[in-house]
Formats: C-alpha cells, structure tokens, sequence
C-alpha cells in the first residue's frame, strides 16, 4: 500500500475500516469473465482472418493476443486466489479462467505451427476458425450477461457447444479429404494443425460448460 492509500484508509471512519475487514467487497468476477471471454472471441476473430489471408502479420496479432490473455488470466486467478468470497463456487470459476485462456492458447498453436510448417491455410481451417468464431463469439456474449440475464446466458452456452460439435464434424471431412493419395508429408502436418482446431473447439464446449455450471446456480 502506498503512502495516499495508507493516508485514505486512516480518514475512514473506524467503524467503515471495520465493517470492510469483516465483510471485504467481493470482487466482480462476472465482469472479469466478461473481460477475458472479450478477449478470447478476439483472437478466434482473428484466427479466421488468418485463415482467409495467410498473412503473417494477422499471425503474429493472434501471438500477442495470447500474451495479453495470459496476463488477464494470471491476474483473474490471483483475485480469486485472494477472494474471501466468491458469487458462485471457486472450482467453476477456476474453470472458466482456464477454459477460456486454453481456446486463445490453441488458437496462437495453431498459427504457430501453419508457420514453422510452411502451410497456407485451407477450406478446411477456414471452416473449422469460422466455427470456433461463432462458439466463442457466444461465450462472450453469455459471459457478458452472465450478471443481468443467467437464463439468456445459458442460451448462449448450448449455442457455443453446438458450435463446437459442427467443429467437429467438419474435423472428420477435412481428415477424411486429407487422407487421399500419397502426399504423406502434407497429411502429417495437416493433420497436426487441424488437431489444434478441434482443440481449441473442445475448450470452447469446456468453457460452454462451465458458463452453464454458473447458470445453474444462479437461476
């Protein structure tokens, strides 16, 4: 604490001092979840325009969006590690920083290995980012209004896990197509960046989830 917050704390009233180390204000963490959920539907956005450009330049936005998620994420699990009380259960909490924070995680996995491979993206991986925009784009919009509206919010959760279920499926036509002829090199490397993309649809399901485990308990 620094020397103004110190000289703030003592002009309080003795009984306020006591009354906030008794009854501490609890943080806002479904405005915090509004915050990283933003984020994370961010950088799916801008894991299709990579997906419809192979511009590095879009790649290397998606690498720095990751650093700014890892720090909303530190600083998200560090208030709840400090919270005296939480709206809902920690472990859900817990869940949904991290589920969140994997999505933008395989999202810069996967631009960084389409570069070290030297692959220009597909229909496929088109498809597949189209899909996880629209998942994630429905996180944040549950996570959003996870405080005023838990009913609407768990609409949007079934809407992000119906999302990543299409990921999926089109998962199966991309290895389907890419499993033709003898260009055993491509298929390898493919197949690990398409891996990613149905990883990154899987946080989202998990992220889905946890947003519904909140609803629950609220509603």
């Amino acid at each position: 604490m620094d020397e103004n917050q110190s000289q703030t704390e003592e002009n309080k009233p003795i009984f306020r001092r006591l009354y906030e180390r008794v009854f501490p204000t609890v943080a806002d963490f479904f405005g915090m979840l509004a915050e990283q959920s933003a984020n994370a539907a961010e950088t799916t956005r801008l894991l299709v325009e990579f997906m419809e450009t192979g511009d590095t330049a879009i790649s290397q936005k998606v690498r720095d969006d990751e650093h700014e998620a890892d720090r909303i994420k530190a600083v998200n699990l560090s208030v709840l590690s400090d919270a005296f009380s939480t709206p809902v259960d920690r472990e859900d909490l817990f869940r949904a920083i991290t589920t969140l924070d994997d999505i933008v995680n395989y999202c810069k996995s996967t631009v960084v290995e389409m570069d070290m491979l030297g692959l220009q993206p597909d229909k496929h991986s088109l498809e597949m980012a189209l899909h996880i925009r629209e998942g994630a784009d429905a996180l944040a919009k549950g996570f959003g209004r996870l405080a005023t509206d838990p009913a609407g919010a768990g609409v949007d959760a079934n809407a992000a896990r119906k999302a990543e279920r299409t990921v999926e499926k089109s998962y199966r036509r991309a290895i389907t197509a890419l499993f033709q002829g003898d260009d055993y090199l491509n298929m390898f490397k493919r197949r690990e960046t398409y891996r990613h993309l149905s990883n990154a649809a899987d946080r989202v399901s998990d992220a889905a989830r946890a947003l519904n485990n909140i609803v629950v308990k609220l509603v």
